[in-house]
């Protein structure tokens, strides 16, 4: 195998395991209406089969350099890609809606290595103007696989059943933990590491992220702050996020380099990575959301309203890579969020008739800027810092984008039942007696459902329940509108800040010891 080889195909193997762990986060979202009817879930429930595998994934990925350091990148992807294609089938054959949220958990967190080791494996087997093609590569594999997994998981419900979106990652995933145990070879394990690891640090870390999580999840369902339970997660979140904080940058040998937000361009990246985490997890999960709950479409026409996301994502990559050699990559990431922000405006005009050709343009602007947004910042942020401390920040970088998925979801789940509550009462009050509209809808609805019912009073009752439906529904879009516009606002607030990242060189390759 030539030079050249040698890094292109270990690479390769590793971008597919990179792949279907990103795949799998969203490759539920078309198919949420159908895993809740067959666990028997309510509908609040069921973004927990999403958020469960992206707070195991946060709370695994800081820790991938740490893990690195001491397994190895070998044998830690083998490890990872194993635990994720086990843990694949015990989703599969999930029993229940907790049981399903325990084995999608247990799947982000085993499978959460190979995401950031992908990034820093990348500096390590290309140099000078390919670790910008390798950055776009990778930024492209991180905004399409959420943005197919929709398309994927629609034909896999439909053709066979939602037991199938689990299994289809058995076999991909061996040969990926296979691939990579004889073709990968960057550094060796350290088990010494092991002695002085900030064990402390690792438990602060994961209960803050995990308490965070619980609050931004359900704290719309309970009241927020005016149930216990919210309240008590909230101070714990709080106090063990600020020790965990305290003692990373305290503690001698700390399993995440908080140190590294004080290099500019990576602080900044790690700001527009979780902005961008928001905009594609987010909208991933509120448009087949939309389409199934108010369209009442199946799996798979899901899928295919969705599909001209990952189209135009795809067809944006090229594009990045012919102007990442001409163009300077601060105004092509300007270029990538400020379009990503005009594509939520599109979104907020959404009426209860919008079906994928109504969809079309605003996920085509959404679509093809996705690579501009991620890749710069990989090349920008990361490309930024020394390779000795490349592997502990890739960790953090990741997390962030991750952790925006999840607090994306969170925020837009309690957006629309807020906003849904509060549109519907708006529309209740104008529906009285004074309303003629109101009336002669009534009226044409009673007299048809009584010919129907044999009853006018009958006929009357199912009219009221067909008008309570209607306002219900469009006071359910118009949420969906709110929670695109809070998207849009963060992608607003965040583009400028594009301007203030420092042009980098790319830098050298790491040396042995730096692995």
């Amino acid at each position: 195998m030539n030079a050249a080889l040698r890094g292109i195909v270990p690479f390769a193997v590793m971008c597919v395991g990179m792949f279907i762990a990103l795949l799998d986060i969203q490759i539920v979202a078309s198919s949420l209406a159908d895993i809740g009817g067959g666990l028997s879930a309510a509908q609040d429930e069921i973004s927990w089969v999403q958020t469960a595998y992206l707070i195991a994934e946060i709370c695994v990925i800081p820790l991938s350099g740490w893990l690195t350091r001491v397994f190895s990148t070998r044998w830690l992807f083998t490890a990872s890609a194993l635990g994720f294609t086990l843990s694949s089938m015990l989703c599969g054959v999930a029993w229940s809606i907790n049981s399903m949220i325990l084995f999608r958990a247990l799947q982000g967190l085993l499978g959460a290595s190979m995401i950031p080791t992908v990034f820093t494996s990348s500096f390590h087997y290309f140099e000078g103007q390919r670790r910008v093609y390798a950055a776009a590569v990778v930024g492209t594999i991180a905004s399409i696989a959420p943005s197919l997994g929709p398309v994927i998981g629609g034909w896999i419900t439909d053709t066979l059943d939602w037991h199938w979106l689990f299994y289809i990652n058995l076999v991909p995933g061996f040969l990926v933990a296979i691939g990579v145990a004889l073709l990968v070879d960057i550094d060796q394990p350290d088990l010494k590491l092991l002695k002085d690891a900030d064990y402390i640090g690792i438990v602060l870390m994961s209960v803050a992220l995990s308490s965070l999580e619980y609050v931004l999840e359900e704290g719309a369902r309970w009241n927020w702050f005016s149930d216990r339970t919210i309240r008590n997660c909230a101070v714990v979140a709080s106090i063990a996020g600020v020790m965990f904080v305290v003692r990373s940058l305290t503690y001698a040998h700390p399993v995440v380099d908080l140190r590294a937000l004080t290099n500019r361009n990576f602080l900044l990246g790690c700001i527009m990575s979780f902005v961008t985490g928001i905009g594609i997890f987010a909208t991933i999960y509120l448009t087949p959301l939309f389409l199934g709950y108010v369209r009442g479409y199946s799996a798979w026409q899901t899928g295919l309203a969705v599909f001209s996301t990952g189209i135009a994502s795809i067809v944006g990559v090229p594009v990045y890579v012919f102007l990442g050699r001409k163009v300077d990559l601060r105004w092509l990431m300007l270029f990538g969020l400020t379009s990503f922000g005009l594509s939520m405006w599109a979104f907020t005009y959404i009426t209860s008739d919008w079906g994928g050709g109504e969809l079309l343009l605003p996920q085509i602007l959404r679509g093809f800027p996705q690579v501009f947004a991620v890749a710069p910042s990989v090349t920008l942020g990361l490309g930024s810092l020394p390779p000795a401390r490349l592997k502990y920040a890739s960790g953090l970088f990741n997390m962030m984008r991750n952790m925006g998925g999840a607090v994306g979801i969170a925020v837009c789940g309690a957006v629309l039942n807020d906003q849904t509550n509060l549109h519907f009462l708006n529309i209740a009050s104008t529906l009285t007696p004074a309303n003629p509209a109101m009336n002669e809808l009534l009226s044409n609805l009673g007299a048809r459902l009584t010919t129907v019912l044999g009853s006018a009073p009958g006929g009357h009752l199912a009219a009221i329940e067909q008008l309570r439906a209607i306002a219900y529904r469009e006071a359910s879009t118009m949420a969906y509108a709110d929670a695109f516009r809070v998207i849009m606002v963060a992608f607003i607030l965040t583009a400028p800040l594009a301007l203030f990242l420092r042009k980098v060189a790319p830098p050298k390759a790491p040396s042995a010891e730096g692995h």
